[in-house]
């Protein structure tokens, strides 16, 4: 039985002309699998890179997404969006994740695949930006890269030689949940390492290889204690008065 049966549907060569990491779209059905979705919400996708996100998620729950990335430009995303036949339900925006121009609570969901790490590790960036722009009662999704568990020295040491300054990154599941749980300005709804990380991982590292000349094989090869981690994490925000001032 195919776990991702919604991904099936979408054309192999598509995906890689677009992906920018390990397999998003099967991220997404994973975690849309934790969230409450119907046609008619609006959906902040952050970190959409080339829109292939925004596509899965108008295309299979009819929502009007906000295809938010910092690298690529909107309207090389608007093409793809005509392309794709959802140019009426995606809108593509470039912003930095600090600087969004959307109002407080306009989302009915906020959602990041594969980016919140380089953003939402700062312990203020959740309480001060992402959560303002859900409205109470409204959902959180992301899923990013992380470890099983949190180590002393910052990293498993079979992956010392292989070990970048950006992959501070990453942390564990619970390490997650703590960051946003203490805020009080969420129920923390999904929390897990999705299963079998590297079999996400492996069909993007072995074609960035080839068509990038970057190497993730060597990184994925290196965990031989099977440390790493793809996260998601899901929230409801709590329904209630919130102060902004």
């Amino acid at each position: 039985m195919n776990k991702y049966p919604k991904t099936e549907k979408y054309d192999q060569k598509f995906i890689e002309e677009n992906w920018m990491g390990p397999n998003s779209l099967q991220l997404l059905e994973e975690l849309c699998k934790n969230l409450k979705i119907s046609s008619g919400m609006r959906v902040l996708d952050m970190g959409c890179g080339k829109g292939l996100t925004s596509i899965f998620l108008a295309k299979e729950f009819g929502v009007t997404v906000f295809a938010n990335d910092l690298w690529i430009n909107p309207t090389e995303n608007y093409e793809r969006f005509k392309t794709a036949g959802v140019s009426d339900k995606v809108f593509p925006l470039q912003a930095e994740a600090h600087a969004l121009p959307y109002a407080n609570e306009f989302f009915d969901i906020a959602i990041s695949i594969d980016s919140y790490h380089y953003y939402g590790a700062d312990e203020l960036y959740f309480p001060c930006t992402f959560s303002k722009l859900v409205k109470p009662g409204g959902q959180f999704g992301i899923v990013c890269p992380g470890l099983t568990k949190e180590f002393e020295k910052g990293y498993p040491e079979t992956l010392k030689s292989f070990w970048d300054d950006e992959y501070f990154s990453f942390h564990s599941a619970n390490w997650w949940r703590k960051l946003w749980e203490k805020t009080k300005i969420v129920n923390i709804t999904a929390c897990y390492d999705i299963p079998d990380p590297k079999s996400l991982w492996y069909p993007w590292a072995k074609w960035a290889k080839e068509h990038m000349n970057f190497d993730d094989i060597d990184f994925l090869n290196a965990d031989t204690e099977n440390n790493i981690a793809i996260i998601l994490l899901a929230a409801e925000k709590t329904i209630g008065e919130v102060n902004y001032e």
